[in-house]
Order: structure tokens, then C-alpha cells, then sequence
């Protein structure tokens, strides 16, 4: 099976990581490599390919360096299930909580959407042929009652067959419907022209504002929650699987035509599209090219000290952690996935512990160390224009809404980085959250009044951001409650 995964050369997905994160050049390098690699590994036969297992990352710096950030958007690049979790999130087992399974299980989750999407979209044309056909007979409402034959009607009009028919949840009129006669009837003649007529304009969208009642097919899927080995755990009765105990139910609403259109078309889809196929699939590509982002790592390592209460689960966590990440076989609804190939980045501050304070064992499932630099004024700067999410593009496409021209000066992101690198060097160091805050609080006021200032063009400079942040950014004091 020949899995789908991303060829960007590793200066490739570099170059698209700095189009939204300034710095952090051997952060890059590594995610880079590392993904770079699940596109080396599924080149080589498939005997070869057990024996190459992923190197697992450790991402250290402080917060607000770009961590979570390298994680998002390499899930964008990386044609491959992907997750971001939160070590914090997960207990010891025997305390009530998350275990670490349960990442697995979400991973696998989101990799049957993402299959059961890739499949749907292959079918889409299919699917809309479909939909087109199905709001068609909708609008078609001026059908004239047609003769039927007498074959027909004889066996229409036996209550013994329609009873059968209702037995198994079909209508008669499915099967034998009261417009069926020559092709060369006149009244044929004119149903079809005047479908071909309703399809050509559904098709160019001149009826998407009219009202039609579609009726669509919802399955009943509850989830409970459970108390299991590992802890308190969500359950989803799969229907696909086991068939719905529950049953599905039809369910009418009203809808534009533009509306209904998409509904029915999702609908026809899911109906062409195996869904067994699409669970094994998933599970497949779960191992092979499947990556977990674990987040705030170093909040679960024990520090030397010791000591009671909340950290007594720490090393706990770190224990379970380990045979996911140095390969197990993890039970989900979709099948046994097995770990050892999941690509696997850990990140975290580190301020009040330290690498070393992970148990060995796990330590050495984290080969790759790479340690993100605290970010400068001349960083902040760059992350103000630079980017293609830059903050200032934000708030000049937000104001824009209510017709205001915002722009900012050269000088004026000059001072505001220069006052987020003060801030952060007197107070606590969130890295370019603080451009957030400080952003937030320039623009307090024009935010505000957007709505009645009315068409304006407005110029952010040095003189503004200073009358307006200089006084709270000297205040050691103030800033720490306000910046």
C-alpha cells in the first residue's frame, strides 16, 4: 500500500516554516529532517522498513519562543494524522484522569477523518451527480399525475405485496413510481425538458435561495463515559462497526437549495465510500506516518527534591510514557495500533526542572535535543511585519471590516518591539505573547470607537506608541499587572 505522505525536501518545509515563525533556525532543521525522514523510510522495501524507527525530538526553551507553532504548522505540511497533546493532561494509572493510551486513540480517531475526507473528496463528482439528481425531484413539483400500467397497477393495488414492502421499509412507489412510459409519450417529453431546465439552473446556482425540505439521514452515535482499568474514559458507540443499536432516523428540515445541496452531497458520499476500508486504512497510516506533539513535558518530570502531593503522579506519567513511545500495541475501536513508528515531539520550558530530571529510560526515547533561543528586540520586530499571520496584518484586516485604514510606521514597530523586550527583561519572559498584550493595549482605544469613527484613515507612529505605552512600560509595577 503506498501511503501518501509529504516529498518537500527538508529546505522546503523550512522555508515554509518561516513564512509564519522568525528564528529558531535548529528547531527547524530538526522537525524538518525528522519529516523528511517518513518520506526516506517509505521509499525502501517494505522488509527493510521495521528496522527504521523514528528519532523522537526534544524541543527546549522558554515559553513564547515558537514551540507549539512549529508543531501547528508542520501538522499543515505533513499529509499524515497529527496531534497535539498536553502532558499535563494525563495521569498515573490509578488516578483518576486521561491515561497515555488515549492519545493513540484520538490520533486513530483523527486519522479516520482524515481518510473518510481524502475518500469522500474522490468521490465527490459522483456524490454530486447524485445531489443534483435528488434536489431536482424536489423542485420538480408540477409532475402531473402519468398513467400507469395495468401489470403495474394490478400489483400496486395488493395489499398483500405493498404490506411486504412496508415490512422491509420501502415504499412501493420506489419501485414501481407512477411516471414510468414510453419515451416517445409527450408527457415524457415535457418532464424531462423541464428537469433538464430545473438541473441547468441548480447547476449555475440561480435557485440556491429557494426553499426545499430535505430529509437526510442521521445515525444515532451516543458517547458515555465509562470507568475502565486505566481511568475515566469516553466510549463511542461505533455504528459503523456494530451497527447502530440505536438505529438511524430520518429527520426533515427546511433548507435554501444552496444548503441542501451541500447536506445531500456529503450524504450520497458517505454512501459510496466503504467504511471498512476506510478503518483499516487509517490504522495503517496511524503507524506508518502517524505524529504525536506532547506539549509541556517538563511539567511530569520530578524534580530531585522530591516531595508530596501533586507530583507524587509525575514519575507515574513518565512510566506509562514509555512504552507508548518506545513501541507497544495500544487497543482502539478501530483495531490494535501498534506505536513503534509514531514520530513522537516533546516539548517543554524546562525553568523549574530540567531534561535530566526525566527518568533515563525516557531520556533516551528522546534522542534529538534542540534548544529554542529567547527571542530579541530585533526578533520582536521581525515578528510584527515578517510573518504571513503577522499581528499588525491582523489588526489592519480586522479594522478594515469597519473601514478603517490602519497602518503602522517603520519607527512605530520599532518601539513597540523595543518596549516587549524591556517588559519581558524586567518582568516575567513570555517570549512574543507579549506582543499581544502590548499590541492589545496600543490599539485599546481605536478598537473601540472602529464603529463610529466611520470611513478614516488612521497612521500608527514612534509618538503614538510611546505617548500611549511608555508610562505603563517604566512602571515596573503597572506593567507586570497590565503588559
Amino acid at each position: 500500500m503506498t501511503l501518501p505522505i509529504e516529498e518537500l525536501t527538508p529546505r522546503q518545509i523550512v522555508a515554509e516554516l518561516d513564512r509564519y515563525i522568525v528564528g529558531q533556525p535548529a528547531a527547524k532543521r530538526a522537525v524538518a529532517v525528522a519529516l523528511r525522514n517518513r518520506f526516506r523510510r517509505q521509499q525502501l522495501p517494505e522488509d527493510e522498513r521495521d528496522d527504521i524507527l523514528p528519532k523522537n525530538i526534544l524541543m527546549i526553551g522558554p515559553t513564547g519562543v515558537g514551540k507549539t507553532e512549529i508543531a501547528r504548522r508542520l501538522a499543515q505540511l505533513a499529509r499524515a494524522p497529527f496531534i497535539k497533546v498536553e502532558a499535563t493532561k494525563f495521569t498515573e494509572v490509578g488516578y483518576v484522569g486521561r491515561d497515555v493510551e488515549s492519545m493513540i486513540r484520538d490520533l486513530v480517531a483523527g486519522a479516520v477523518r482524515l481518510v473518510e475526507k481524502e475518500k469522500m473528496d474522490a468521490v465527490r463528482p459522483e456524490a454530486e451527480r447524485r445531489a443534483v439528481d435528488r434536489l431536482v425531484d424536489m423542485l420538480d413539483q408540477d409532475r402531473p399525475v402519468k398513467r400507469k400500467k395495468k401489470v403495474k397497477t394490478a400489483v400496486m393495488d395488493n395489499p398483500v405485496v405493498r404490506q411486504a414492502f412496508e415490512i422491509f421499509g420501502q415504499k412501493m412507489e420506489d419501485e414501481y413510481p407512477d411516471d414510468i412510459f414510453s419515451e416517445d409519450d409527450d408527457d415524457y417529453k415535457k418532464r424531462k425538458a423541464r428537469r433538464n431546465r430545473i438541473r441547468k439552473d441548480v447547476l449555475a446556482g440561480k435557485l440556491n435561495d429557494r426553499i426545499v425540505e430535505v430529509e437526510t439521514e442521521e445515525a444515532s452515535n451516543p458517547f458515555v463515559q465509562v470507568f475502565t482499568p486505566q481511568g475515566m474514559e469516553e466510549m463511542g458507540l461505533d455504528s459503523n462497526q456494530v451497527g447502530s443499536p440505536f438505529g438511524t432516523r430520518r429527520s426533515t428540515k427546511q433548507a435554501s437549495v444552496g444548503e441542501a445541496m451541500e447536506l445531500l452531497i456529503q450524504e450520497e458520499a458517505r454512501k459510496v465510500v466503504d467504511q471498512s476500508s476506510v478503518r483499516r486504512e487509517a490504522v495503517i497510516r496511524a503507524e506508518q506516518t502517524g505524529i504525536i506533539f506532547l506539549d509541556e513535558l517538563d511539567k511530569v518530570a520530578s524534580k530531585s527534591s522530591g516531595g508530596s502531593g501533586p507530583d507524587v503522579s509525575r514519575e507515574g506519567v513518565q512510566r506509562d510514557l514509555l512504552p507508548i513511545i518506545e513501541g507497544s500495541t495500544v487497543a482502539t475501536k478501530f483495531g490494535p495500533v501498534r506505536t513503534d513508528h509514531i514520530l513522537f515531539i516533546a516539548a517543554g520550558a524546562f525553568h523549574m526542572a530540567r531534561p535530566s530530571d526525566l527518568i533515563p529510560e525516557l531520556q533516551g526515547r528522546l534522542p534529538i535535543r534542540v534548544e529554542l533561543e529567547n527571542l530579541t528586540e530585533d526578533d520582536f520586530r521581525r515578528i510584527l511585519h515578517e510573518p504571513k499571520n503577522a499581528l499588525t496584518k491582523q489588526y489592519v484586516k480586522l479594522l478594515q471590516v469597519e473601514g478603517v485604514e490602519l497602518s503602522f510606521t517603520s519607527d512605530a514597530m520599532d518601539e513597540i518591539a523595543k518596549i516587549a523586550a524591556d517588559v519581558n527583561s524586567k518582568t516575567e519572559n513570555i517570549g512574543a505573547r507579549r506582543l499581544h498584550t502590548i499590541m492589545e493595549k496600543l490599539l485599546e482605544d481605536i478598537l473601540f470607537e472602529a464603529p463610529e469613527i466611520g470611513k478614516k484613515k488612521l497612521k500608527m507612529d514612534r509618538k503614538q506608541v510611546q505617548a500611549t505605552l511608555s508610562s505603563l512600560a517604566e512602571d515596573v509595577d503597572l506593567s507586570r499587572y497590565i503588559l
